[in-house]
């Protein structure tokens, strides 16, 4: 069997001979119920059809794709060119989401445009430390304030935040 990255270069060029059900990949018209058995068919699918449904695939499959126990096919799926910011902000925010993956909606310069992505990274106590530092700063003094009396991520996080607070407040907060 080829390499994943072999798999993901023949997906991206068209040359992977890789067969998925079409009602994964394509979105659902509107008022069109979902398969239920889409779990199902994930389930049957081997690593090859899973990173081509991964960088094709519909909302729905890349939504349980991102929780496959393979940490692979998760990044696959953030490199899927339809998903969208809802979805990216969806994995920001999810605290089970593992460290990887929000270093790499972290590195994107495209998602990290978006405010509301931002916030969710500096929120989430799995962001390397790094990623949630450096963009601590660009948060808005309501956030940060929050930020600076939230037990629910970490106090090095919390400490930045109440200093920023003070900063701002001329020592005063």
């Amino acid at each position: 069997m080829q390499d994943e990255a072999g798999i993901a270069a023949a997906v991206e060029a068209g040359t992977d001979g890789i067969a998925v059900p079409e009602a994964l990949v394509e979105d659902p018209t509107p008022g069109k119920a979902v398969e239920a058995s889409l779990l199902l068919q994930l389930q049957t699918m081997g690593v090859s059809e899973k990173i081509k449904l991964a960088l094709r695939g519909n909302r729905e499959a890349r939504m349980l794709l991102i929780r496959d126990p393979n940490k692979m096919i998760r990044r696959f799926v953030l490199q899927n060119p339809r998903i969208g910011d809802e979805e990216v902000i969806a994995v920001a925010k999810n605290r089970s989401a593992d460290d990887e993956l929000l270093r790499m909606i972290g590195e994107s310069r495209e998602w990290t445009k978006n405010y509301q992505v931002r916030v969710s990274l500096v929120t989430n106590p799995k962001t390397p430390l790094v990623l949630s530092l450096r963009f601590l700063g660009g948060l808005n003094d309501r956030d940060v304030r929050m930020l600076a009396k939230s037990k629910n991520v970490s106090a090095t996080v919390a400490t930045a935040a109440k200093r920023i607070v003070q900063q701002k407040t001329g020592g005063q907060g």
